[in-house]
């Protein structure tokens, strides 16, 4: 007889078959559900934020373990750590001189580990850098950013250099993990720290989206109004949305590989 299949695989398989049109209408509609259970489970949706930060700095300290236990920085990106340093410095001066609170020290202490991390892959463990598979250029991201910044920021009240440095780093958090991506994808094959990672990135990601949209249907649109006119509302929206999508088909094969018992991530062809 046929061995029964488990039914995350079942599911798994289904889902795979899918065209891409499916899965796309099957991931919005698994992405409000998961909203409607948050709203209705969290009550302060200001937490999920504080939460986004905390998981993020969860997945820096996996990375930390990695790099302290297995003395090896292979399959992990360093433009993806200097792209996170970057945008959290940029966001640690912009909370100093507009809104120091919580998440300025939730930043400050994810910058330093960050810090920690770039300094251990570029100097002490150099030779295990995979540098011919984290070939992104990052003016490909930095300048587009930069530029979308000088054009499209908040209109506040504050110093129009601090409006468009607080416009720059949310665009440039949307991309960071994109040279992270290339590496797994260039290698196809991500071992468990660096998945652990990346997966953490994208629960972070969703809860960070998941508070914007809250807030916004909770406000009944008077938060994108507080926050100035012009297109900038939106495009915080926007940009939320799209970290999450862009991490949204490694974490589901991460789910996959987690309830298979595999250690090890395979990605297949065309992902991420």
């Amino acid at each position: 007889m046929k061995a029964q299949k488990k039914p995350i695989h079942a599911v798994s398989t289904w889902v795979r078959r899918q065209p891409p049109k499916v899965k796309t209408f099957l991931a919005m509609v698994a992405g409000i559900a998961a909203l409607v259970l948050l709203r209705s489970i969290v009550h302060d949706h200001d937490n999920l934020f504080v939460a986004a930060e905390a998981v993020h700095s969860i997945g820096i300290c996996v990375l930390i373990y990695k790099l302290m236990k297995e003395k090896t920085c292979a399959g992990l990106s360093l433009k993806t750590q200097e792209l996170t340093a970057l945008f959290l410095a940029v966001r640690l001066y912009c909370s100093f001189v507009m809104e120091y609170d919580i998440h300025t020290l939730l930043d400050l202490a994810t910058l330093a580990t960050t810090l920690w991390v770039i300094y251990m892959i570029r100097f002490k463990l150099r030779s295990s850098y995979m540098e011919e598979k984290d070939n992104f250029a990052l003016y490909y991201v930095v300048v587009p950013c930069a530029v979308l910044a000088l054009l499209i920021h908040p209109t506040t009240i504050h110093n129009v250099l601090n409006r468009i440095s607080w416009a720059f780093c949310v665009y440039l958090e949307t991309v960071s993990v994109v040279p992270q991506l290339r590496v797994m994808q260039n290698t196809k094959i991500v071992e468990p720290f660096t998945a652990h990672y990346v997966f953490a990135l994208g629960v972070a990601r969703f809860l960070s989206c998941a508070h914007w949209v809250l807030q916004v249907l909770d406000s009944r649109g008077h938060l994108l109004v507080a926050m100035g006119h012009g297109l900038w509302p939106c495009m915080v929206l926007i940009s939320e949305i799209v970290q999450t999508f862009i991490l949204a088909d490694f974490c589901y094969y991460y789910v996959k590989s987690v309830f298979g018992g595999k250690l090890v991530l395979r990605i297949p062809s065309g992902v991420v």
